[in-house]
């Protein structure tokens, strides 16, 4: 009965050390899911950021990369810029993920005819969206769409760019001319209330600075403090 015993267990730690190894083995076969991705490029010469790609994760990540023109000095800053290419991390709120993946499954993950077919349209620059993920993928490119879908998701991505490119003029302002900060603030007050800026949150470490400037006139830090007032709000 002993030898029995003894051979019965050998068997059952043999069976659990099997199972066990292949439950690891399975584990380390299957890593973490990669979160779907949407993806937004613009490419339009002549303008100040000729060309930008937005891409956001549904876990909220993202990444903004630009290639800024040379910008001319002016008779107030008396200073200008140089090219640049701007590669900058983002997150995104969850409220504007949802609606944006919402709206890319809507749009049979972009796997649809966006360009509309109407001629004599102005130019308003070259746009692609690209959806990646592990439920399906596509890409479409258009100049302008009749698709209400896509036309808002368009609208979405131009309102986070502009805030991000904002954001960078904020920071040369602050930096070289502070007196323009109070015009500066205000046009992009009335381009957010108006839906055109949107997503305050990638530009935040910006407003931070400008709002804790004692240098700076009373009526900038509490701008600059209204919009990080804002953040939090658009979070919900």
């Amino acid at each position: 009965m002993k030898i029995f015993a003894s051979v019965v267990l050998g068997i059952g730690l043999c069976s659990s050390s099997f199972a066990f190894s292949q439950t690891a083995n399975s584990s380390a076969a299957s890593p973490g899911k990669v979160p779907a991705e949407v993806s937004f490029q613009f490419d339009r010469k002549g303008l100040a950021v000729p060309q930008f790609t937005l891409r956001i994760r549904e876990d909220g990540t993202g990444r903004y990369e630009a290639e800024q023109a040379e910008i001319p000095a002016t008779p107030n800053s008396m200073r200008g810029q140089a090219a640049q290419h701007i590669d900058h991390p983002i997150n995104i709120s969850k409220p504007t993920v949802a609606k944006i993946f919402k709206a890319a499954r809507a749009a049979n993950y972009f796997n649809v005819e966006c360009a509309s077919k109407a001629k004599n349209i102005a130019d308003t620059g070259k746009k692609t969206l690209t959806y990646t993920g592990s439920d399906g993928s596509g890409s479409c490119t258009y100049n302008y769409s009749d698709n209400k879908t896509i036309d808002s998701l368009t609208d979405v991505f131009l309102a986070i760019a502009y805030t991000m490119d904002e954001g960078r003029r904020f920071a040369f302002l602050h930096r070289y001319d502070r007196l323009g900060l109070d015009a500066e603030m205000i046009s992009f007050s009335q381009e957010y209330d108006a839906g055109r800026a949107m997503e305050l949150g990638t530009i935040s470490p910006t407003l931070a600075s400008i709002a804790d400037d004692n240098a700076l006139i009373q009526r900038v830090r509490l701008k600059a403090q209204k919009m990080l007032e804002l953040v939090a709000a658009e979070s919900h």
